[in-house]
């Protein structure tokens, strides 16, 4: 292990979510080296840097490249994200290390009026910064107007019931580790809402080069959330990677078998492709290739091949 007058500088962006997911991972590893000295430092990211512009004008890796950038130049040893923020491709000199149980990987309602999807009145204007998001619920959900909104877990809450929105649909697990779960109004099933994968995962980067660094982060490793998350990930690096397609997907550990369920639909609604596999937890590499395989077989390609 390090010794002790060694310091290991972790990278975080500097939201409330990001610095509290950040102490969780702190929390597991001070113990295992409890010589070291953590330091938090905090990298604005671009989605940060611009909070008015859409995602897609940010481009790939909004929230993460530039803590990417931090740990490949050395100015830290490790990078915290949330998982479903990095895109399937990396860089060739770190390395991804998915840590902790993960949190509730459900996407949630919050409104004015506490109402549940289904309840909502016509028109009700709900606000989504993702075409996952608006694509699946403007399937199953055609009485509802899906407007884009871009801010933190907080400012959304906020808006959900101001002048210009009625509600949001956001991720569980940032209402529930801001402790806000008191302004749900629906837990959206993955049947119903399939959530981005890798959600509500937290994930280090750590330069490939730094063996030691790479042996402690294992020992915090959750070894069903790892299989999970890795299937997802593997299904939408088959689809084509970007953190904008309109593809959810679900992946559980259920009688010693890995169950994966995906949808991709089409960013205006009017259809979506849905695939359910069960495989063995030590391939989930080959239970995304039949996941993939299985939605090419409904009719998926042409959609995929419009989105590039």
């Amino acid at each position: 292990m390090r010794l002790m007058e060694s310091s290991i500088r972790i990278g975080t962006r500097g939201s409330k979510l990001a610095l509290i997911q950040t102490e969780a991972v702190l929390a597991r590893l001070r113990p295992i080296n409890p010589n070291a000295n953590f330091k938090i430092l905090q990298i604005l990211s671009g989605g940060d840097e611009f909070p008015e512009e859409k995602i897609e004008s940010i481009g790939i890796g909004a929230f993460t490249s530039k803590l990417e950038q931090a740990l490949v130049e050395q100015r830290i040893d490790i990078a915290v994200h949330s998982l479903k923020d990095l895109p399937t491709i990396q860089r060739e000199e770190v390395i991804t290390i998915p840590v902790l149980e993960r949190e509730d990987p459900r996407d949630v309602l919050v409104n004015r009026w506490g109402k549940t999807l289904l309840d909502l009145p016509e028109g009700a204007r709900i606000g989504t910064s993702s075409t996952r998001r608006a694509a699946q619920l403007l399937h199953g959900a055609k009485h509802l107007k899906f407007l884009d909104i871009r801010g933190n877990v907080e400012t959304r809450i906020q808006k959900s019931s101001g002048d210009n929105y009625d509600g949001v649909i956001i991720a569980a697990a940032g209402v529930k580790r801001l402790g806000m779960e008191r302004y749900i109004s629906e837990y959206l099933s993955p049947q119903i809402c399939t959530p981005s994968p890798g959600q509500a995962a937290i994930a280090v980067e750590v330069r490939k080069d730094d063996v030691e660094l790479i042996g402690m982060v294992d020992q915090i490793v959750d070894i069903p959330t790892s299989i999970a998350v890795k299937a997802e990930r593997a299904l939408l690096q088959q689809a084509g990677g970007g953190c904008n397609i309109p593809l959810g997907a679900h992946a559980s550990m259920k009688d010693n078998s890995l169950q994966l369920f995906a949808t991709l639909t089409e960013p205006d609604g009017s259809m979506s492709y849905r695939v359910e596999v069960t495989g063995e937890p030590n391939e989930p590499e080959l239970l995304a290739k039949a996941a993939y395989q299985a939605l090419i077989e409904q009719g998926a390609a042409q959609l995929l091949e419009s989105l590039y």
